[in-house]
């Protein structure tokens, strides 16, 4: 991003280009609107997501948005969206007790096994779509050529 840029469309469309997101969830997560909407957006557009779980457990991860802050679509938005990323099996981090660079190593590893596994999931998809297309076209193809070489002996034989 560069001064200047609108931030929710700069985010908005790092997040639909990314494979990959990565949500630092702390303690008071829950309370930024930013943070819930980027969260939301992430799920919405089924991105892999590694949570990093930073001095808070799943469980207490609760949509801390008041009814004054945002509207209730938005709300059942970001529950759905805590409820997701609390399933989802992430990292976790104490900060009196580990070390930023064990986490970040961490982090590092899971992203990239989640990145092989999107790339794998892409070639499959690739391999299976020009599979699905190839089949029926050659089988089409050849039960149209049958019909048409029956059709000019029928006429052969007429003759």
């Amino acid at each position: 991003m560069n001064p200047g840029d609108r931030l929710l469309e700069s985010i908005e469309e790092g997040i639909r280009g990314c494979k990959v997101g990565v949500a630092v969830l702390s303690p008071r997560y829950c309370e930024s609107t930013y943070c819930l909407h980027e969260l939301a957006r992430m799920m919405e557009m089924k991105k892999r997501v590694v949570p990093v779980f930073y001095d808070v457990k799943p469980s207490q991860l609760r949509v801390m948005i008041t009814r004054r802050a945002c509207s209730s679509s938005d709300r059942r938005r970001y529950t759905t969206a805590i409820d997701k990323v609390r399933n989802i099996v992430g990292l976790t981090f104490d900060s009196s007790q580990q070390d930023w660079s064990e986490l970040l190593r961490e982090a590092s590893i899971a992203v990239m096994k989640k990145l092989v596994e999107v790339e794998d999931e892409a070639q499959a998809l690739k391999a299976s779509y020009i599979r699905g297309c190839e089949e029926p076209c050659n089988s089409s193809s050849q039960n149209f050529l049958k019909s048409k070489q029956k059709s000019h002996k029928g006429k052969m034989n007429n003759k």
